[in-house]
């Protein structure tokens, strides 16, 4: 099963909120299951988005599974889980777009094919993505802190000074376990790139 078809798969099962199917045709119509994920740190490749999101949904799914143990659903239900992980970076969509860069191989100059960031819709990380989602189905406060903090502390706004991070993982274990899920996956389920 390829990555697309996963990702398919598990957002039927799960995600039936009013607007799910507009949500779905949209990424269905964009460039999701195309895009990398990174230009150069993890998934830097054709269909890297997909990949990750399908990663971080069963690092979620097995870390929640860990804290809550058998009784999980009625901490979080399948629904949340599936939209926070596969949802959380929406933001990469028309993010990026493929270039060329010359390459010095065996003493010959080659041109190689490379990712470079190409800001569509200027709107941040985690609250782009939050927007996004936001515009087909409505996410409760939990899902839309945890998605707009995923990237904890490397979200700019933290580096920038911006403390509310740490009220949101106090007040939200979502937001922890989110953030938590996509460095795992990052680091120890996906190759990094150059």
């Amino acid at each position: 099963m390829s990555f697309k078809e996963e990702f398919l798969s598990i957002f039927d099962a799960n995600i039936k909120r009013d607007g799910a199917d507009k949500l779905r045709q949209y990424l269905l119509n964009s460039n999701f299951f195309t895009t990398p994920a990174s230009t150069k740190y993890h998934c830097a490749y054709e269909g890297g988005l997909v990949e990750h999101s399908v990663n971080v949904y069963k690092r979620l799914l097995k870390n929640i599974k860990n804290e809550y143990g058998t009784s999980y659903e009625s901490v979080f239900s399948n629904e949340t889980i599936a939209i926070v992980s596969l949802l959380h970076d929406l933001c990469k969509i028309d993010f990026y777009k493929q270039d060329v860069k010359n390459v010095k191989e065996n003493g010959v100059w080659v041109q190689k094919p490379y990712y470079v960031k190409d800001e569509v819709l200027p709107y941040g990380h985690g609250e782009k993505s939050v927007y996004i989602v936001n515009g087909f189905i409505r996410l409760t406060r939990e899902e839309a802190l945890a998605i707009n903090w995923h990237m904890g502390g490397f979200d700019t706004r933290f580096k920038g000074g911006d403390g509310s991070i740490s009220e949101a993982f106090a007040k939200f274990p979502l937001t922890v376990l989110l953030h938590v899920s996509d460095l795992e996956a990052t680091y120890l389920d996906e190759h990094r790139g150059e």
